[in-house]
């Protein structure tokens, strides 16, 4: 298996392969989009109305300078946007620049008797001027708890309202949030569905060569885990990226709304974030990689293994396995320590640089709150947001690491999907029906490997109807002769016809239907026997029940608890050989091939599912043309024609009396592996 290669922490040619899996979905990102800066902004309110709530209306306090010339010119030009309210002695304002102790509350007159009676009585201490009642705020302070109420009957309506619009945000909050996470987790599953088919479409079209060299359990990382990367990115990354940038930029726009001076100091204590994470995301991109290595060399092991454990327990290897498996589990759990290293120091710091900003803010935010150059309720805000502004800054933190797992997820799929080794099928024709069945083989030559041919030349024809069995010793082609008839693999020189049509003509669904091999090796997928015999056709019970009589299937199946309906486990393995064996031709049988290439099975069995695997045999190649990797001396005795395969050259032909009368190959072969049988 080869390396992988470095992974970037960000991508923008696979960003943008990642997005165009996005469109179908468009309205849907766009209203998630939309409800992310809804929740965002409603986030951002809820200090600001804080701090507008305990200013003006909790602890609602005034400045005041003589009315004159001077002092208007000064707190016109300072109180911008500022609460002032002039009368013919004083004017009053809440500007805290200035300086001024701000020792007076203020508020509107309200037509109340019981506020009128407080007046007469307090008249020493409450001032009335114009529509305003004044009252310094330590003798306001001094009133009875009713009587104070009475006098901010107000300002008590007012911070229930606000309260209430505090209520409405985080509700706004809540739901315009539900909204982006379901839209984005929706899309997210959509986008991953769409990928994994695309590249399940794309895996299975490849072809032997591809699949042989590429290790199982990589390319079922690539369909699973790396696919779900991407639903990752989606649903953590994507937006979060969003309101992220957006809740860091409104934080700071919102500091320098509320207080310049001390929303320049707070920024002054943030650049240390930024190189912290610049070097966190610079060493966890390395550790990542690490990681990702040895998940890999994991899972392949693992999957090679558990698939061959069988062959290890054969050999009693259990310890030696064993062993290795525990070095590559010890290098996987060292990378992943390395990498909760990296986070170990990397979240202590930004809390500490979180407690050195809020710090900051209180030092100088408290002494300008004793210079009555700063509010409280600014203050307080202030803390709030540079908690919201460092938050982002750890999620980036942690969503980079997400990130660069897609970026890593999406580096492979894609390389998966542009690793393009399929055969072609570029064909147009179809054979006609009825298909007769004959093969020709034209100076075919073929090699697995560079400069180790297979084949050489190789010329042959079977008839319509005939029988032909294939002998020769191990490596001499013969399983290659049936790989390429069903263009599993191509040829790399010469031609082969089926009725006449050269093969690469022919789509392959049609030459497949046409050809089946039936392989030594056999194959059943998990699933009900009856699924596996239609194998995805449209089959009725009768025709099912009719390919497996003929196959000599239908006994054994039959005596099953749930009959055609028994649920096979991976590969067939609660039936024994002969029975995966018969199962195989009843399916072969459905299919109604014209041409059967079949790889007789080596494997020992009993006298009588020997003989029913026989009459399953003869019923399959009634009445089509087939080609036998023979092992058994009753099929080659029956053949029409046997061909003798010798280094990749057809150096005999004939029948089985001919050829024993050459005295040449099949004579040898025949005393060395078919006499004892016929014995």
């Amino acid at each position: 298996m080869k390396q992988e290669e470095i992974i970037k922490s960000y991508d923008s040619t696979i960003m943008k392969r990642l997005l165009k899996f996005t469109k179908p979905y468009k309205f849907h990102i766009t209203i998630a989009i939309t409800a992310l800066f809804f929740a965002t902004a409603s986030e951002l309110l809820m200090p600001v109305i804080m701090q507008k709530t305990i200013d003006t209306k909790i602890l609602v306090s005034y400045a005041r300078l003589e009315n004159n010339m001077d002092n208007r010119n000064i707190i016109k030009n300072i109180n911008k946007n500022k609460t002032i309210i002039e009368l013919p002695e004083y004017i009053y304002f809440r500007d805290k620049t200035l300086g001024i102790p701000a020792d007076y509350y203020i508020t509107e007159l309200t037509d109340n008797s019981k506020l009128f009676e407080l007046l007469h009585d307090k008249s020493s201490t409450i001032k009335v001027s114009g529509e305003y009642l004044i009252i310094k705020t330590e003798d306001l302070n001094n009133l009875s708890i009713k009587e104070r109420a009475l006098i901010r009957k107000s300002d008590i309506e007012a911070v229930k309202k606000r309260g209430l619009i505090y209520l409405g945000l985080l509700i706004i909050g809540l739901l315009f949030t539900f909204l982006q996470v379901y839209l984005m987790a929706y899309t997210g599953q959509r986008v991953m569905e769409d990928i994994r088919l695309k590249l399940y479409d794309h895996t299975i079209c490849q072809s032997l060569k591809f699949l042989g060299k590429t290790p199982i359990g990589s390319l079922v990382t690539r369909i699973t885990n790396d696919v779900e990367t991407i639903n990752e990115f989606f649903t953590s990354v994507a937006t979060s990226v969003l309101k992220d940038f957006s809740m860091v930029a409104g934080v700071l726009i919102t500091l320098f709304y509320l207080d310049t001076r001390l929303a320049l100091i707070t920024v002054l204590s943030i650049p240390p974030v930024f190189i912290a994470t610049y070097f966190f995301r610079k060493i966890a991109r390395n550790t990542y990689r690490t990681v990702r290595q040895a998940v890999s060399n994991v899972n392949t092991f693992l999957s090679e293994h558990i698939s061959g454990m069988d062959t290890v327990q054969m050999f009693g290897k259990e310890k030696e396995i064993e062993n290795l498996f525990n070095k590559k589990n010890k290098k996987l759990l060292n990378a992943n320590l390395s990498e909760m290293y990296v986070f170990a120091v990397f979240k202590p710091l930004m809390n500490l640089f979180t407690a050195v900003s809020i710090s900051v803010i209180i030092y100088f935010g408290a002494g300008n709150l004793l210079k009555h150059t700063l509010s409280l309720g600014v203050l307080i805000a202030f803390i709030d947001l540079i908690q919201k502004f460092y938050r982002p800054v750890m999620d980036f933190a942690e969503k980079f690491t997400i990130l660069q797992s897609a970026m890593a997820g999406g580096e492979r799929i894609f390389s998966l999907m542009d690793d393009v080794d399929q055969i072609e099928n570029k064909g147009t024709e179809t054979l006609q029906t009825p298909v007769k069945g004959k093969i020709e083989f034209r100076d075919v030559s073929f090699a697995y490997k560079e400069n180790e041919p297979v084949l050489n030349n190789l010329s042959f024809t079977v008839e319509p109807g005939e029988k032909i069995a294939i002998v020769g010793y191990t490596g001499a082609g013969k399983t290659t002769i049936a790989n390429l008839i069903t263009r599993l693999w191509d040829v790399n020189s010469g031609t082969i016809l089926l009725d006449g049509i050269d093969i690469r003509k022919l789509e392959l669904k049609n030459l497949r239907e046409t050809v089946i091999p039936v392989q030594q090796d056999v194959f059943l997928f998990s699933g009900t026997i009856e699924e596996s015999i239609k194998t995805g056709l449209n089959l009725t019970q009768e025709k099912i029940k009719e390919a497996a009589l003929l196959a000599q299937s239908d006994h054994f199946i039959t005596k099953m608890d749930k009959g055609y309906q028994t649920i096979l486990n991976e590969r067939g393995s609660n039936l024994s050989t002969g029975q995966r064996q018969l199962l195989s031709f009843a399916r072969v049988i459905a299919q109604n091939p014209q041409v059967i290439i079949l790889d007789e099975a080596t494997g020992n069995v009993d006298t009588e599912t020997e003989k029913l695997i026989q009459k399953a045999i003869e019923e399959l190649m009634k009445d089509r043309t087939s080609l036998v990797i023979a092992h058994r001396l009753s099929t080659i005795r029956n053949a029409d024609k046997i061909l003798v395969l010798a280094k990749g050259h057809l150096e005999e032909i004939g029948t089985h009396e001919e050829l024993l009368a050459m005295k040449g190959i099949y004579y040898n072969l025949y005393k060395l592996q078919y006499e004892t049988q016929g014995k």
